[in-house]
């Protein structure tokens, strides 16, 4: 099979399956002009997504919490699934982004701008098995963002600083706490282990509600690990005996150093050797 060229691979826009090469938005989009759009990416295993309503679900909630009405409720699957099947790779991360149209430049809604849908699809890039064995380094920051991290909004200047910030040091997340509390990283759900109970973040406003943070959850009580959601202090936060990592792309990622000291006993925890063959497992299922 021939692999297309980047420019030549199929997206979705606006109705219209074409090369990337071939897509064009206008400057007056408003997810160009005020990062004024929402968007979700759906892992995809052996041409199948995973997770689908899940992910869904939370696009739903990210639309309505910017007040833009869903432009394909009921064909989300569909599109999806023939964007997927117009990919010659099987593990794929299909991105869609939802921007609330072309109009010109005020802050307030326009009254008839058509939404702009936007999907891509590329190859699923999971972590090495070095990373898997060996852990990652994150280094910790303050969390300055605004205050609905919960909708998965276009506008992620902040968060891009944060990842910046990790790639400065050699690191591959910041993880972020407010006001003396863990909240999330810059890209991923983060959750420890203390005295063999796994223990994470709640679910409110001040984190992105994580399909795979869920996944994770589940298969933990699947194999009879406790699991608290709570609050979680930066001292109970660094005196974990592991931290783990979780997202579409990293699946489920043990942190083994921090701030450039090694965390925990410097290797990845027995808990997560578990969770992650657990993981493996399922994705598949």
């Amino acid at each position: 099979m021939t692999v297309p060229s980047d420019g030549e691979r199929i997206v979705y826009l606006s109705g219209e399956f074409l090369p990337l090469a071939n897509a064009k938005i206008s400057v007056l989009d408003r997810g160009f002009i005020y990062g004024d759009g929402v968007y979700e990416v759906v892992p995809v295993y052996r041409r199948r997504p995973f997770r689908m309503a899940e992910h869904l679900a939370r696009l739903s909630h990210s639309l309505a919490g910017i007040r833009l009405a869903d432009p394909h409720p009921a064909r989300w699957t569909e599109i999806i699934g023939q964007l997927v099947a117009r990919q010659p790779f099987d593990d794929q991360s299909v991105y869609l982004q939802v921007t609330r149209g072309v109009a010109k430049r005020d802050h307030a809604f326009p009254a008839d701008a058509v939404p702009t849908v936007f999907m891509m699809s590329n190859p699923l890039v999971v972590p090495s098995r070095e990373q898997v064995e060996r852990g990652v380094p994150v280094i910790t920051a303050q969390d300055t963002r605004w205050l609905h991290c919960d909708l998965k909004v276009t506008s992620l200047v902040a968060n891009v600083l944060m990842r910046q910030l990790a790639m400065d040091h050699g690191a591959v997340e910041t993880v972020m706490f407010r006001n003396g509390y863990l909240t999330e990283a810059s890209a991923s759900n983060v959750m420890i282990v203390r005295d063999g109970r796994i223990v994470a973040p709640p679910k409110d406003n001040l984190i992105l509600p994580g399909i795979t943070y869920d996944a994770t959850h589940e298969l933990a009580r699947q194999i009879g690990m406790p699991l608290e959601m709570r609050a979680i202090s930066h001292a109970e936060t660094m005196g974990a005996d592991e931290m783990w990592l979780s997202s579409s792309t990293k699946e489920v990622l043990a942190v083994t150093r921090v701030d450039g000291a090694p965390f925990g006993n410097g290797t990845p925890g027995p808990l997560f050797r578990r969770v992650w063959e657990a993981f493996q497992e399922r994705k598949h299922g």
